[in-house]
């Protein structure tokens, strides 16, 4: 019987690009499934954070995933005297896929912000689309509109966000507002953490879930966080097409986007749209969800295209 993969310290390794240090996490394909899979996370990630899914996506194939500049504990752009745009990450993503994959083809598994990142640069460069086997969105999005805020709310993120980016601001902001004391006495309270937290059983699966928050918002840069955030409130990747299909995982109640949207907007800009539903009905599993847990998010018509491959 092969031995459990408990730890995912034993598949980091340094991650040095365009200036930038951060770290990539790789698992090689056993068994008969040789697929590679690069697995781009959105943000509040961490390598550490997506493990689980790492874990049943390496069921399929060998996976990769590297650090996003700004999140994971990698440099931030401004490290270099740049901003974090979607345009700057997916050369960043563009470089690493020619870095690794040059003559390979490839199983693009993109979550939420990480889709938004793989998109702009197939449109960017559209010539590695030949380095595609499979395209997958998990919770992904394409333009600003599928959200489903309020006008209220909108506007209230996008002054917010647009004030955090700024550098007295961000310094403020991750000193005082999250503060480890003040993230543990308001954050479950806050209108996007609720869901995270209502599933929680325990105290110590409470207080666990908590611990790896807030680590989570203390080690990703908070510059970026808002930078990128604020980018995707006015996003528009409807404006080139890609000659790819996707594979589009929804989840039923996510908080964030409207399905129909969604749909529309991705049919505006892929060959084809295969929808699925994931087994979650939020827009994402807790932080600390285990394999058996986060497997979930790929649905069984998927799982058979994966197989397949």
């Amino acid at each position: 019987m092969a031995k459990a993969k408990t730890n995912p310290a034993e598949y980091i390794v340094p991650l040095e690009i365009n200036g930038l240090t951060g770290r990539m996490l790789h698992m090689p394909a056993e068994g008969k499934h040789k697929s590679e899979i690069l697995f781009i996370y959105g943000q509040h990630s961490s390598l550490e954070r997506w493990w689980g899914l790492i874990q049943y996506l390496h069921h399929y194939g060998a996976v990769t995933v590297p650090d996003l500049p700004g999140f994971g504990g990698m440099d931030s752009f401004y490290k270099i005297g740049q901003k974090p745009t979607i345009d700057n990450l997916a050369d960043y993503l563009a470089a690493f896929m020619k870095m690794r994959y040059r003559h390979k083809k490839v199983v693009i598994v993109g979550l939420s912000f990480g889709f938004v990142v793989a998109t702009r640069m197939l449109q960017l460069y559209p010539e590695l689309t030949n380095n595609v086997e499979l395209l997958v969105s998990i919770v992904g999005f394409t333009h600003a509109d599928d959200f489903i805020f309020t006008k209220r709310r909108y506007w209230f993120y996008r002054i917010l966000t647009r004030t955090v980016a700024q550098r007295l601001p961000s310094a403020f902001f991750r000193y005082v507002c999250l503060n480890s004391v003040v993230l543990k006495s308001v954050y479950r309270r806050t209108y996007l953490a609720k869901s995270k937290f209502e599933n929680t059983k325990t105290a110590e699966d409470y207080d666990l879930q908590m611990t790896v928050e807030i680590w989570l918002w203390q080690h990703n840069d908070v510059r970026t966080h808002a930078f990128t955030t604020a980018e995707f409130l006015t996003l528009n990747n409807c404006q080139k097409q890609i000659n790819l299909p996707v594979w589009h995982i929804i989840a039923d109640a996510d908080q964030y986007f409207d399905h129909h949207r969604v749909e529309q907007h991705m049919r505006i800009v892929f060959s084809d749209v295969h929808i699925a539903k994931s087994k979650f009905a939020n827009h994402a599993p807790s932080v600390v969800a285990h394999e058996n847990e986060v497997s979930g998010l790929v649905p069984p018509e998927l799982r058979q295209v994966l197989l397949h491959l």
